[in-house]
């Protein structure tokens, strides 16, 4: 992806946390995901390879290029390939808004967790499209932080949940880009546009989701940002540690967790040169 600043950072905890969202949400947002034996895919964005995995996991007879622009982020993705005996994928590294392929070099394109860190995602899709080959197809995940509620609620909570929306904001992205996939992909002249919400509900029944999304993932990426908002003075101290408690208390036996995710499909068709 082009080089904004990245609002999470680049710790190992956040390696962590991807590898951990990547697990919880496995089935929700991927097993509908496959690719036919002999299939050009392009990974636009694959940072650390989290989604990586998955991707060619699923589709271990298709022939796989991920990028990223980030030399760091792709010596892990590789090593995390090579550590799972992975051998469908290739690396490059890469700015999605400058890809150095032929016209017409991929049957399919993915992008996952990618536009919402973009300050221009239409012009990214724009980009991209010349490199799908006629009837190629284009999947796009991404999350929608206003999509987040939950029970017992929380003003506190809330307010945190919204502090990590504008520090993304300031940097030139979107937290909130989940809702807007159809249009921008219209825009960008692809077709048949499908967009399907994905829907994360957590409750005490689910353990697996309690610890791998509702902690390790969603309230870990809002508690990384804690320094930053007391910097800025977005939140005061105390009202940021409520508000972080309160997300905790949604993992206890009565507490509930929601979060909505929005995986688009999308087609190139020629563009028409007549009447």
């Amino acid at each position: 992806m082009p080089e904004n600043r990245y609002v999470h950072g680049y710790s190992t905890r956040e390696s962590e946390r991807l590898s951990d969202q990547a697990g919880a949400l496995t089935a929700l947002l991927h097993d509908d995901t496959r690719y036919p034996a002999g299939s050009q895919v392009l990974e636009a964005g694959c940072g650390i390879g989290a989604q990586t995995v998955i991707l060619a996991r699923n589709s271990p007879g298709a022939v796989i290029t991920s990028v990223d622009i980030s030399p760091e982020s792709i010596r892990g993705a590789e090593a995390r390939i090579r550590k799972e005996g992975i051998t469908n994928v290739t690396f490059r590294v890469g700015d999605i808004y400058s890809l150095p392929f032929p016209p017409g070099s991929f049957d399919h394109i993915f992008v996952c967790f990618v536009l919402e860190h973009l300050a221009d995602p239409g012009r990214a899709l724009r980009q991209l499209r010349p490199f799908l080959k006629d009837g190629g197809t284009i999947t796009v995940i991404e999350g929608d932080h206003g999509s987040t509620f939950f029970h017992p609620d929380n003003a506190d909570a809330h307010e945190a949940v919204g502090c990590l929306v504008r520090l993304q904001q300031d940097i030139g992205g979107n937290a909130l880009v989940g809702r807007e996939l159809y249009p921008l992909l219209l825009d960008a002249g692809y077709r048949d546009v499908h967009v399907s919400p994905r829907m994360v509900y957590v409750d005490s029944s689910r353990p697996a989701l309690v610890e791998g999304f509702t902690k390790q993932t969603f309230t870990a990426m809002v508690e990384g940002v804690r320094d930053e908002v007391l910097k800025q003075g977005l939140m005061e101290r105390e009202a940021w540690d409520r508000g972080i408690r309160a997300l905790y208390r949604t993992c206890e036996p009565d507490g509930v967790f929601c979060y909505t995710f929005f995986k688009a499909t999308a087609q190139k068709y020629p563009r028409r040169t007549g009447p």
